[in-house]
């Protein structure tokens, strides 16, 4: 049978791949997906064959779909923080890797991105192995040495046993070593959570899984050693950050502790 070429129709997030009439002679095909794991691209093709090019075009359509920069992504203003081909983030060859729409990593090394952000909405989900200790790095001012220089939303496997009894200022959603989240709000471990995250200025709100977390106010933390409530900072949080600059690059931390994260449907949207 002959291949038609294909008919492609971007129509926004969807769970299926829409189908459209074309001709009398065209057979359209409807591929649906059990789950969304990044907002899809609703893609509409029309052929005529046999099922093997049914199975051709759903392949094609689902890795298309799985893009951490899908198009679909864009509407509203959202774009994918990293694109397809990692080509526009920064990280140590072959630790990063992104399989069917997940990216996560094999070692301890943070995923950067080459520019600077400053007043915009992140949002992503991000499933955590036992006992996983990762976290969300924002106004990054320098690489290097980004723990002391940047603001780390911490995420966290709460109910594994290496954290169970953590401090709550190392709890997921909080403003790591700096702010506690004023709720527990995290997944156990291997199921994914929804995390949203505001920055705009100096006030930094998080959203886990619907629930307002943390909202901080960098402007208060004027000591490199203490926290404003007057509890100790980790001695790696050795600047105030009531100075620090409200643009940087974003990060995500990776196998840290030897545990696992996985992260997905990583978005971002500039603030007016």
């Amino acid at each position: 049978m002959r291949w038609r070429a294909p008919w492609f129709r971007w129509q926004g997030q969807s769970h299926i791949f829409t189908r459209f009439p074309m001709h009398q002679t065209t057979r359209p095909a409807t591929i649906r997906t059990k789950q969304s794991p990044a907002p899809f691209r609703c893609l509409s093709i029309f052929f005529s064959g046999t099922k093997r090019h049914i199975a051709c075009a759903a392949a094609l359509a689902v890795l298309t779909a799985f893009s951490p920069s899908s198009r679909a992504e864009q509407a509203g203003g959202w774009e994918g923080l990293f694109a397809a081909d990692l080509s526009n983030a920064q990280f140590p060859e072959g630790v990063w890797t992104f399989s069917n729409g997940e990216l996560t990593a094999s070692e301890d090394q943070v995923i950067w991105t080459k520019n600077d952000y400053e007043n915009f909405v992140l949002d992503l989900e991000f499933k955590t192995g036992p006992d996983a200790n990762s976290g969300v790095i924002v106004y990054a001012s320098d690489k290097s040495q980004w723990v002391p220089n940047s603001v780390e939303i911490q995420l966290l496997d709460d109910a594994g046993p290496k954290w169970v009894k953590a401090d709550p200022k190392w709890k997921c959603g909080a403003i790591f070593g700096r702010l506690a989240p004023s709720q527990s709000a995290a997944k156990p471990a291997g199921e994914w959570n929804h995390c949203q995250i505001t920055c705009c200025g100096p006030k930094i709100d998080v959203v886990l899984n619907g629930q307002t977390v943390t909202s901080f106010d960098m402007t208060l933390w004027r000591s490199g050693t203490e926290n404003p409530d007057g509890s100790k900072m980790p001695p790696w949080l050795n600047k105030p950050l009531s100075s620090h600059p409200t643009k940087g690059a974003i990060g995500l931390q990776g196998k840290h502790g030897g545990a696992p994260i996985w992260f997905r449907n990583i978005k971002i949207k500039p603030l007016g």
